[in-house]
């Protein structure tokens, strides 16, 4: 009987750490030999690491330097077949400078070279800007594995089937000529594909079609581990010639994942995490049963923070607790990311921080078990206030007709004070970074403060809604590492910043004062983000939140009056936001979406 063990190698490669990323290939390549398998196939662009973006533009020297280690693992390469993504230099007179490619190793020799002809250049992907597309021909993607002739595809090019897409996004369809015209025995895709809401289900259906529609069996595999904003989720797999999944690899881990091309007692297919496959053929509506999906995100926070401090050579994490959801949740997803003594929580209160607020941030540092310190911020922004105050009444001198009647001058002092305390710390600390602790809902509105609490090196929660993240919350204290850290408080009080008073009720000003209810603001993010509608359209439209509450449409207009006004202003917050993960089936982070701050966009 033949052996026909492939090893999809699922890694996690950084960009430009081409030596490591050599190293593991190697580690993996031993391994295989040692096992006697015939076929090792990595992920695209494996070598250089993806997505490399700007950096290959301005310094070739890493390109001829991943070609450099090529060469290398050639040479370790006798009786065995490797699949091995790198870049490679257009060196034609027209074009950009740069090939995706990826090179057939065969018995210690270079047999052909594969050149991706679909470059994505939407959302996160920017493959457009600095590689070539090259021409398909379906000849060069054969490659001969025992008795098989295997077809080779990478990655967006499994992407244009017009009878699965409603809309292709390109002119051919590569998989198609190429069973068309070589009629291989199966197909193997080296793919790069980062993770977010419901892209499962269409990955899972997407690739279940070719493999049926084709009658061949379908090998992926992919990478694992985050870049900045990006986090790919592994889940390599193979889906037989009927469509069905016969394997499938680890999600959020390295894997040493050795299938065979056909149904085998051998292969494994390892869950999901937990949830997801409940959305394999969920409708697109908006829900507030995040369920189908707490899990897949707290996976990628931790992974994106992990690989965020440890490729960039982080160890700390400081972050301010206000005894509200969004830095306790931070706090979580940090200790269990870092560990809890490389995490240190601030308590900042004010005259306005209440006694309960103070009490929550105390018991989740010690549910943690993080370190915490209470710095008072009284005096600081007192004097900073009556300085500013003086300044002030000089200016009044010459723009008396400009000045706000109700400034929010305090109110950002406040934030900015703290923001200013944990910024020191991270100077006098060394691998140490402040965290950023918006979450998406309140971005949108722009309800966060520059150089305030929008102010870190990372955003952990900058793509997750602030129902979604209730959600998350209570779902970490049951399921996560930290059993029951979030206090009971901070999962039933309304949110609020705790840096003015409301007027009208003489206490804290709470945030869905300032905004709207949550539970309608964030299904006017979804709708806006996943059905592309405008106000006019959501007015007539009959919302989740309408279904329990009685709504005039008069308020209704002015909440979405009040949603395009804020957005509109929120521009040049976005702009500065810290990097932070792509959670979310449409993001605001500017890893995928860029809206230029100087615009009338009407909403």
């Amino acid at each position: 009987m033949q052996n026909d063990n492939i090893l999809l190698a699922q890694l996690n490669p950084t960009v430009a750490d081409i030596k490591n990323n050599y190293n593991k290939a190697l580690e993996y390549l031993k391994d295989a030999k040692n096992k006697n398998i015939k076929l090792v196939a990595y992920p695209e662009l494996f070598l250089l690491g993806y997505p490399p973006i700007d950096i290959i533009e301005r310094y070739p020297l890493i390109v001829e330097e991943n070609i450099s280690y090529l060469k290398k693992f050639v040479n370790q390469c006798n009786n065995i077949s490797v699949l091995m993504g790198f870049c490679e230099f257009n060196n034609s007179n027209r074009g950009k400078k740069y090939y995706n490619s990826v090179a057939y190793i065969n018995n210690g020799k270079i047999e052909k070279i594969m050149r991706k002809s679909i470059l994505p250049n939407y959302s996160e992907f920017s493959e457009a800007r600095y590689f070539q597309a090259a021409p398909f021909k379906s000849e060069d993607r054969i490659i001969k594995f025992n008795n098989y002739r295997a077809g080779v595809i990478i990655c967006e090019e499994n992407w244009n089937d017009d009878t699965f897409f409603e809309k292709p996004m390109y002119a051919f369809d590569p998989v198609e000529i190429l069973v068309n015209e070589q009629k291989p025995d199966f197909l193997i895709n080296l793919s790069a594909s980062p993770t977010r809401a419901k892209k499962e289900q269409l990955l899972n259906n997407m690739l279940s079609h070719c493999a049926k529609k084709y009658s061949l069996p379908v090998l992926y595999v992919n990478q694992t581990g985050s870049t900045d904003c990006i986090t790919f989720c592994g889940t390599s797999r193979v889906y037989d010639k009927n469509g069905e999944l016969i394997a499938r690899a680890k999600s959020y881990k390295e894997d040493f994942f050795v299938i065979k091309p056909y149904k085998s007692a051998q292969n494994i297919i390892e869950p999901l995490p937990n949830g997801v496959e409940k959305t394999l053929d969920s409708p697109k509506e908006f829900t507030l049963d995040y369920d189908w999906d707490l899990e897949r995100t707290y996976l990628t926070i931790i992974s994106s923070i992990k690989d965020y401090f440890n490729k960039n050579g982080f160890k700390r994490a400081v972050l301010g607790l206000s005894g509200g959801l969004d830095s306790s949740c931070c706090a979580y997803l940090l200790a269990c990311a870092l560990g809890a003594s490389n995490v240190t929580g601030v308590s900042m209160p004010s005259k306005i921080t209440s006694i309960q607020s103070k009490n929550d941030a105390k018991e989740l540092a010690k549910n943690l078990g993080i370190n915490f310190f209470e710095i008072p911020i009284k005096e600081m922004t007192e004097a900073s206030n009556d300085t500013f105050n003086n300044i002030f009444e000089q200016i009044t001198n010459v723009w008396s007709q400009y000045r706000y009647k109700e400034p929010l001058t305090f109110d950002n002092i406040q934030a900015r004070s703290r923001a200013m305390i944990l910024w020191g710390i991270s100077n006098e600390f060394s691998s140490t970074i402040p965290i950023a602790t918006s979450d998406k809902s309140e971005l949108y509105m722009g309800y966060a403060t520059i150089n305030g609490d929008m102010s870190g090196g990372f955003a952990p929660i900058c793509d997750v809604t602030k129902t979604k993240l209730f959600a998350l919350a209570r779902w970490m204290n049951k399921n996560a590492d930290i059993k029951n850290a979030i206090p009971r408080e901070v999962l039933i009080k309304p949110p609020g910043a705790e840096l003015a008073i409301n007027p009208k009720t003489g206490r804290p000003l709470l945030a869905e004062e300032a905004l709207m209810p949550y539970e309608f603001l964030d299904e006017v993010i979804w709708r806006l983000e996943n059905l592309q509608q405008k106000a006019d359209d959501m007015l007539n439209e009959k919302f989740l939140y309408e279904k329990t509450h009685n709504l005039s449409i008069s308020q209704k207009k002015i909440w979405l009056e009040k949603f395009a006004h804020r957005v509109q202003f929120a521009q040049f917050k976005w702009s500065i936001m810290p990097p932070g993960p792509i959670v979310d089936s449409h993001s605001i982070v500017r890893a995928e979406y860029v809206q230029p701050i100087t615009s009338k966009l009407k909403f």
